[in-house]
């Protein structure tokens, strides 16, 4: 298991680095791809999809859809308004189909929406930015790089529980050394690119404590669902959002972060 885990992970790092690279048309298909996997997950996971695709999750993955094409156009100008459409057109679907679905699914698709959509769509944002190459991969070295040092501080001196009930193997040192490795990493990144270290610092810190929130967040559902991954998607894994959890969490962080400390 842990051959295949590292095999798929290495491969998913290509990936990534392929794709963000490249930017443009062919990072937009790419998240919007992802983005439309980890929400029929999601929806799988919340009962909105069940033995055949209907009418309430086309409309959610519509209103993705829909949403992505304002992020090409102009985010700052339609992005909004694209949400509120896509929560209108699902409101639609709702009143002229009742009672068909009932209102938590109704819920739990435009969750979907907002949740993998909108915030996985801030990695192509944050590209986007003035020197937006450099900057986005913070977002993957403070989610990637915070869960990899939590969990090699929590294995070699961690006791105190940081969610006993929801995760138990997480403790609290695991969490203090993933952001500080985090931190540390935003440095050294600082360093290889020429980047102002402290902000590159600070923006890996916070992002790294938002990205903890994202992985418990994912658990949660996960707990309330009665399921273990999200799928199966990715070898070792499990779902898009297994692997993608405090990714989604990170993306919006990092893109305001970015545009705040550095003035951007």
């Amino acid at each position: 298991m842990f051959k295949i885990r590292l095999l798929s992970g290495i491969l998913l790092v290509i990936a990534a680095l392929l794709t963000i690279i490249s930017g443009g048309y062919v990072l937009f298909i790419t998240l919007l791809c992802i983005s439309l996997i980890g929400m029929q997950e999601l929806y799988k996971a919340m009962r909105v999809h069940k033995e055949k695709v209907e009418l309430l999750e086309i409309t959610g993955y519509l209103g993705a859809v829909l949403y992505y094409g304002t992020v090409l156009l102009d985010f700052e100008r339609y992005g909004t308004m694209a949400i509120l459409i896509a929560l209108v057109l699902l409101m639609f679907v709702y009143v002229f189909t009742y009672p068909k679905y009932k209102a938590d699914q109704v819920m739990a698709t435009f969750f979907g929406v907002v949740y993998v959509a909108v915030m996985l769509s801030f990695i192509l944002l944050t590209r986007n930015l003035e020197g937006g190459k450099y900057i986005v991969w913070l977002i993957f070295l403070c989610s990637w790089g915070c869960d990899t040092c939590a969990y090699c501080v929590g294995m070699l001196i961690g006791k105190h529980k940081m969610a006993p009930v929801l995760s138990p193997k997480k403790s609290v040192e695991g969490g203090v050394g993933g952001v500080v490795g985090a931190a540390l990493l935003g440095v050294i990144y600082a360093a290889a690119t020429n980047g102002p270290m402290a902000e590159y610092a600070v923006i890996c810190g916070v992002g790294a404590l938002i990205s903890m929130v994202g992985d418990l967040a994912a658990s949660a559902i996960k707990r309330n669902q009665g399921i273990k991954d999200y799928g199966k998607l990715i070898p070792g894994h499990g779902g898009i959002l297994d692997r993608f959890d405090s990714v989604i969490f990170t993306s919006p962080v990092i893109f305001y972060l970015a545009k705040i400390i550095l003035g951007l």
